[in-house]
C-alpha cells in the first residue's frame, strides 16, 4: 500500500474529541498540554468539557483540530507508526497547517498560534452578517463556478472548496451566496443550502487575514517537511518551505482544491489514505472521487491500534 495522510478541516470538531486518546497515551497528552501552553489558556478543556458552540468558533475550532489531530500523531508514533509511512500529507484547509506539523516543518506550538491568529483575522476580515458560505450538491465544479459568477452581480461570490466531484462550497457577499443558492437549485442542483459558518472562507473578502498571515508566518521558522505537502492552492505535492509559506498565505483567499488533489495522489500511486483526527468527512470525499483509494479513519485509542496492527500485518 501506498498511503497518503490527510488532516480534517473547520466542522469536524465535537465535544471530548481527542479524550481518550490523552487518557491512553501521555504522548497525546503532550501534545494537547503544549498547545494550552502555547495559546496560554486551556484550550483542551474546553475541548473536552466546553460547549459545542464556543468549540465551533473559528478561533478555537482551528487550534482545537490540529491539537487533535496531532494527538493521533503522536499516539500512532507511540505505537511505532512514523510520518514518513506515508508518501504524502495533506489537510483541508486549516488541516494544511496540521500536515506541516505532522511532517515536521511546523512546531505544535508554532501551528497552534498561527491558527488563533487565523481564525481570529479570517472571523474579523469581514463584519458579521455580511458575508456566507453554502454547499451546492450535485453539480460539478464548472457548473458551480458559472452559478457563482452570474450571481456575483459586482459582489464576490465563488467556488470556495472544490471537495468533490459533486459537493462545492461557494463563499461571499451574503446577499450573492442567497441567489447564487437559488439559481443552482433552478439549474438542477440536489441540494444548495448555506452552511452555519462565521464567515466567508476561501474568497476575496478574506485578504486582510491573508495580509495577517503573511506577517505572522514571516516570523516562523517553517523547515521542508520530511513527507511532500500536496497543497490546497497547487493540487500537487511540494516540500520547499518558501514556496509552501506563499501558498499558506493564497490559501487563506483562494480555492481549495481538495478533489483535485484526491485525484493527483492516485494518479501518483496512492492506494490507501488514512484521515488523521477528527471526523469521516474527508474519508467519504475519498471515495466519491478515488473509489479505488481505501480509506481509514483515526480519531480514537482503539483506532490508533488498529492502524499500527494493519501496517506490523503487512
Amino acid at each position: 500500500m501506498t498511503r497518503a495522510f490527510l488532516f480534517p478541516g473547520q466542522g469536524a470538531q465535537t465535544i471530548g474529541m481527542g479524550r481518550d486518546l490523552a487518557i491512553s497515551y501521555p504522548q497525546a497528552r503532550a501534545v494537547f498540554d503544549e498547545v494550552d501552553a502555547a495559546l496560554g489558556e486551556k484550550l483542551s478543556t474546553l475541548i473536552w468539557e466546553g460547549e459545542q458552540d464556543q468549540l465551533t468558533l473559528t478561533r478555537n475550532a482551528q487550534p482545537a483540530l490540529m491539537a487533535t489531530s496531532m494527538a493521533v500523531m503522536a499516539a500512532l508514533q507511540a505505537e511505532g507508526v512514523s510520518v514518513t509511512t506515508a508518501a504524502f500529507v495533506a489537510g483541508h484547509s486549516l488541516g494544511e497547517y496540521s500536515a506541516l506539523a505532522a511532517a515536521g516543518a511546523l512546531g505544535i506550538g508554532d501551528a497552534a498560534r498561527l491558527l488563533r491568529l487565523r481564525g481570529e483575522a479570517m472571523q474579523a476580515a469581514v463584519p458579521a452578517g455580511q458575508g456566507a458560505m453554502a454547499a451546492i450538491l450535485g453539480l460539478d465544479f464548472d457548473a458551480v463556478a458559472a452559478i457563482a459568477a452570474e450571481a456575483a452581480q459586482d459582489q464576490v461570490c465563488a467556488a470556495a472548496n472544490d471537495n468533490d466531484p459533486a459537493q462545492v462550497v461557494i463563499s461571499g457577499h451574503e446577499a450573492a451566496v442567497l441567489r447564487a443558492v437559488e439559481i443552482a437549485k433552478e439549474k438542477g442542483a440536489k441540494r444548495a443550502l448555506l452552511l452555519p459558518v462565521s464567515a466567508p472562507f476561501h474568497c476575496a473578502l478574506m485578504a486582510p487575514a491573508a495580509d495577517a498571515m503573511a506577517d505572522a508566518l514571516a516570523e516562523v521558522d517553517l523547515r521542508a517537511p520530511q513527507v511532500p505537502l500536496v497543497g490546497n492552492v497547487t493540487a500537487c505535492a511540494g516540500s520547499d518551505p518558501a514556496q509552501i509559506k506563499a501558498r499558506l498565505i493564497e490559501q487563506v483567499t483562494g480555492r481549495v482544491r481538495w478533489r483535485e488533489s484526491i485525484g493527483w495522489m492516485a494518479e501518483n500511486g496512492v492506494t490507501e489514505t488514512w484521515e488523521i483526527g477528527a471526523g469521516k468527512a474527508l474519508s467519504g470525499m475519498v471515495k466519491r472521487i478515488a473509489r479505488e483509494v481505501e480509506t481509514r479513519s483515526i480519531a480514537t485509542a482503539d483506532e490508533v491500534r488498529a492502524a499500527a496492527e494493519s501496517l506490523r500485518n503487512g
